[in-house]
């Protein structure tokens, strides 16, 4: 078994931020004006609150059998995804007071967990690491390329950034959670299983935001063929979020992954004295 590489001084720590409160209200199109961009984040975040909890259960129920500090890992990354769905619930309240109907939406997340239920506990396991791994690298490059985020309201902003650091900070847990219930598997029995949900968690992913990003576009009177090379433009063009996450997605499949191969903490520093900046007065 090939040791985790989770740096040994990180501290995953959940930072209860509330956002979108106090009467503040997002433009419908929130995010630079732009509907393809809005219904790009908002579909992702129809998702979360529901794919969340998925998410803690799974890794939850390897808990009690975990070392120590992966067993406090885990209860830290609980603690983190709790916060996670609360804001996502308050950003899809948005949504839904902007007119949106994002019922079809939730019942597609619905439809994809229902399948779940039968599975083997290890099954589920492997399919959150597998969705883990994609936050955390849609999470890395929200923060290194402002550009995704430009032009937002600042509340929604950021939110996603918030949501964004901490997805980096427990990038490593539930692969590590993975590696530790899979500990008297072969190394190739590993990588095959891994390999395959991969491949399966992917295909369905990129499926069911489609359709979903498309659903909210259609309630905007957008649809078509040309609404659907925008979108894809949009996803593979500039600023391209799917194209410039393809190598870290590859990276899964390498002998000898880890997602701390990868160390982008100086991206958690810089939102976190981001937030600083902002609470600390300005001397006169």
């Amino acid at each position: 078994m090939s040791k985790a590489k989770t740096p040994a001084d990180l501290t995953i720590t959940p930072r209860d931020r509330r956002f979108g409160r106090d009467g503040d209200r997002y433009r419908r199109w929130w995010l630079n004006d732009d509907p393809i961009a809005t219904a790009f984040y908002n579909a992702l975040s129809v998702t979360f609150p529901k794919g969340e909890g998925f998410f803690v259960d799974s890794v939850r129920k390897f808990r009690d059998d975990a070392p120590p500090r992966l067993a406090a890992e885990i209860n830290a990354f609980v603690k983190q995804e709790v916060l996670h769905t609360r804001e996502h619930v308050a950003f899809n309240r948005h949504v839904t007071d902007q007119g949106y109907d994002i019922v079809r939406l939730e019942r597609r997340v619905d439809d994809e967990l229902a399948v779940t239920k039968d599975r083997p506990p290890v099954a589920n396991l492997a399919a959150t690491m597998c969705l883990e791994h994609f936050t955390a690298i849609l999470a890395h490059e929200l923060v290194a390329t402002p550009a995704h985020l430009a032009g937002g309201d600042a509340e929604a902003v950021a939110m996603w950034r918030w949501h964004a650091i901490e997805e980096i900070e427990h990038k490593g847990v539930a692969y590590d959670t993975w590696m530790h219930a899979t500990r008297d598997w072969p190394r190739l029995r590993r990588w095959w299983v891994k390999s395959l949900v991969m491949m399966i968690v992917t295909a369905k992913f990129f499926r069911g935001r489609t359709t979903g990003i498309l659903d909210l576009l259609d309630q905007d009177g957008l649809r078509g063929p040309a609404v659907r090379w925008r979108l894809f433009r949009y996803a593979f063009g500039r600023p391209g979020m799917a194209r410039k996450i393809m190598g870290a997605w590859a990276s899964f499949f390498l002998p000898g992954f880890h997602p701390w191969n990868h160390d982008d903490r100086a991206l958690i520093g810089k939102v976190d004295s981001d937030y600083a900046a902002a609470r600390m007065p300005v001397a006169a």
